[in-house]
């Protein structure tokens, strides 16, 4: 018998607490709603009756007016200062670096154009060249290697002289 008791009691106040956690409030039609479910979101906070308490805080935060405890809360603007600013760096140093590169491929293409016009100025003047081959020996250009070096040359040129 005192078995039978203690789980009468156990199992009444486990329905305490599930009859805690309900919801309760007036539907567009003006009927009283109970449920375990939160109302659709076409309710006003106006209708809702009461509310699990674990979840009041939470649902009643939006619609609430401002008060010295709201005030005290951090205000969401939408964007975080630090992310944008951080955003803005990383832009300025991309856009930084790729001056950088072209600022260096400016130097090297100027660098090319000179020596290109330098090679072509020795080719123009008839002087006797050589050139090492792979094998590691002296080769004198003939009429024919001259000419093909010269094309090369004005290639470098119109690369790099722009």
């Amino acid at each position: 018998m005192q078995l039978i008791r203690t789980l009468f009691i156990a199992v009444l106040s486990l329905s305490g607490l599930a009859a805690q956690a309900q919801w309760q409030w007036v539907d567009n039609a003006g009927r009283k709603v109970f449920s375990d479910q939160p109302p659709p979101m076409d309710i006003p906070a106006k209708n809702i009756l009461k509310q699990p308490a674990k979840t009041a805080s939470l649902a009643a935060a939006p619609t609430a007016p401002a008060s010295a405890g709201a005030a005290a809360a951090p205000q969401l603007s939408g964007e975080d200062k630090e992310l944008v600013a951080k955003k803005k760096k990383a832009e300025a140093d991309a856009l930084a670096r790729i001056k950088e590169e072209s600022d260096n491929l400016a130097k090297i293409k100027a660098t090319n154009c000179e020596r290109a016009k330098a090679n072509q100025a020795l080719l123009d003047s008839g002087v006797r060249m050589a050139v090492t081959n792979a094998k590691g020996e002296r080769e004198f250009l003939d009429d024919a290697a001259r000419k093909g070096e010269a094309q090369r040359t004005r290639a470098a040129m119109d690369t790099n002289c722009q």
